[in-house]
């Protein structure tokens, strides 16, 4: 090892020390910013979300009674064919 010695002010030391520290506070500031905006951004698209499941549930409860429907009206259709056909008597 050698023996060198350096010699630096206090005061240019301390100050090194505290322009390092505003510059990570002022990174820290930077990133909670934008954890915020993250944050406000998600709630959003999770308001998002619940309006488009709720939207797809009413879909599902509408396709579902259609097809209801459309089964109700296939059966009427060949209830009907059938009865005609029994008793209008075609030979």
């Amino acid at each position: 090892m050698s023996n060198e010695t350096v010699t630096y002010s206090l005061e240019a030391v301390l100050k090194e020390i505290k322009d390092s520290i505003k510059e990570v506070s002022h990174k820290i500031d930077k990133i909670d910013e934008r954890l915020t905006k993250l944050e406000v951004g998600q709630a959003k698209l999770t308001e998002k979300v619940d309006g488009m499941d709720r939207r797809l549930e009413k879909v599902e409860g509408t396709q579902k009674n259609q097809v209801w429907t459309l089964i109700i009206l296939l059966g009427g259709a060949i209830a009907t064919a059938s009865w005609r056909s029994f008793f209008s008597g075609n030979p």
